[in-house]
């Protein structure tokens, strides 16, 4: 296992890892393409999707069709395939009734029962899905019995997994909606090491960090003092790929300080040491202010901006925990601090609105996300399960047991992108050279047709197939507000 802070190595062309690392790539991994992967399927249920629902359920549900890729016109776009699935529900006891023949899906005899099964599987979660929905938590808890007795996380097939891991949030979901809220204790250095894990084996993290400097940088050109504020730093992953280059300009490097911000003041400490000794044997001017606080949570002179620095602040969202509080507030800080830059990378996944908005739209991301280490990664690889268990679980179940406006008390953002738009930011377009930096990212992880990389509307966006799953955009302030 990684551990949490070991010393920091550079490599140009992949960037910061460990010593104890594996390889970005083995060419000698397993390849699986198989013709019924798991989002495919369920991309063909929820395009279909329920059509007669109980009112309470169908009132709330304002389900957003997946998000795409299209290459060809260089554009995003969004199927547009009308909603026409039919749960049969009886009003009078919520009683769900729903098989794989009603879901006009024909599987093929070679594999006939294999299929069945995974179909088998999704449907009765989505029913679960629509009892929870409904408040009827006697019948989901039925079924959640049922699905735990027939799935493991560690099964043969992505749908297998999936659906363990779905059955045991929403078993969270309806223990805590017996019990009362509950939010679990994270369990940071396990996390911390999962996520180093993911970014050695799949181009998503460092497609995050890569294409997030690449905006820095034009932003700070020529800059004699940088101030760079990560609102979740964790171990600073992607800080000596950036320090490299600063290392290396004509004029000379910039001062450089780092507000890193973080849950834990000992994993804070531990960073900015690992970064201060990067710094140091590049020469480079470096300080770095450890704050354990969330962005939301804090005053804005705790940032401590100085005179003449240049202000850059990061944010790399995730699932996992909230990082930043409550998002009104998240955004007014922001504001009132005006950086030169602000470098956004989010899941295209929703945290608000209803829970069967949030099923739908979770169901969907994570079933392309398990589909995308499936594609390579034998389903026995210890990495593979390190990062389904210790990251895509942790976000599951956050997102469905714990996540939503009606059980934290806040309001989450459908979309930051969209909300900064509607304050005093301006989008700066990604460039074409975060392009071509992503391009070299993507061309290192096998295999090269799985992944989609699509530049439009100012962002980029990398997902798997036809399916977006991390947008990163660039924004500043509008100087005339």
């Amino acid at each position: 296992m990684i551990q949490p802070h070991e010393p920091l190595d550079y490599h140009p062309h992949i960037g910061f890892q460990t010593s104890t690392s594996k390889p970005v790539i083995d060419n000698h991994r397993y390849i699986n393409f198989g013709c019924n992967e798991l989002s495919d399927w369920v991309e063909h249920i929820t395009k279909q999707l329920i059509d007669d629902l109980p009112e309470t359920a169908a009132d709330n549900l304002h389900y957003n069709n997946p998000t795409t890729l299209s290459q060809e016109n260089n554009v995003v776009q969004s199927i547009s395939a009308k909603p026409t699935w039919r749960i049969h529900v009886d009003a009078s006891n919520n009683d769900l009734q729903c098989n794989s023949t009603q879901l006009g899906i024909q599987t093929n005899t070679s594999h006939h029962n294999t299929d069945n099964h995974g179909l088998n599987l999704i449907t009765l979660l989505m029913e679960c899905a629509v009892a929870i929905s409904v408040d009827n938590l006697g019948e989901a808890h039925r079924m959640l019995l049922e699905l735990t007795q027939m799935v493991s996380p560690y099964g043969p097939s992505c749908a297998e997994s999936v659906v363990a891991y779905f059955a045991k949030a929403m078993t969270s979901r309806v223990v805590n909606s017996w019990l009362g809220i509950c939010s679990p204790l994270v369990d940071y250095k396990s996390v911390h090491c999962a996520f180093q894990v993911f970014n050695n084996i799949s181009p998503f993290i460092k497609f995050a960090h890569f294409t997030s400097n690449q905006a820095i940088l034009e932003a700070v050109h020529r800059c004699d003092k940088l101030h760079i504020v990560d609102l979740d730093i964790m171990q600073g992953l992607q800080w000596p790929a950036l320090f490299h280059i600063l290392a290396t300009r004509v004029e000379g490097p910039p001062h450089v300080r780092m507000t890193g911000m973080g849950t834990s003041m000992e994993f804070l400490v531990e960073t900015g040491k690992q970064l201060s000794n990067f710094a140091k044997r590049l020469g480079m001017t470096f300080e770095f202010h450890p704050l354990a606080r969330k962005l939301g949570d804090i005053d804005v002179s705790m940032v401590q901006v100085r005179s003449g620095e240049t202000l850059a602040v990061h944010w790399l969202q995730h699932s996992l925990y909230d990082a930043n509080g409550p998002d009104w507030k998240t955004l007014r800080i922001l504001e009132e601090l005006k950086p030169r830059i602000i470098t956004l990378v989010e899941q295209d996944v929703s945290h608000g609105g209803s829970f069967l908005d949030r099923f739908v739209g979770c169901l969907h991301y994570y079933s392309t996300l398990f589909d995308s280490l499936g594609a390579y990664l034998a389903s026995d690889d210890t990495s593979r399960h390190h990062v389904e268990h210790s990251l895509f679980q942790r976000e599951i179940n956050n997102i469905l047991a714990i996540g939503g406006p009606a059980r934290s008390g806040e309001d989450k953002f459908r979309q930051w992108r969209s909300e900064l738009v509607r304050n005093c930011f301006l989008q700066v377009p990604m460039s074409a050279n975060s392009m071509a930096q992503a391009q070299l990212i993507l061309n290192m992880f096998p295999p090269a047709h799985g992944y989609s990389l699509v530049q439009g509307d100012g962002t980029l966006r990398l997902g798997w197939k036809n399916t977006s799953l991390y947008t990163a955009s660039a924004w500043t302030c509008n100087p005339f507000r």
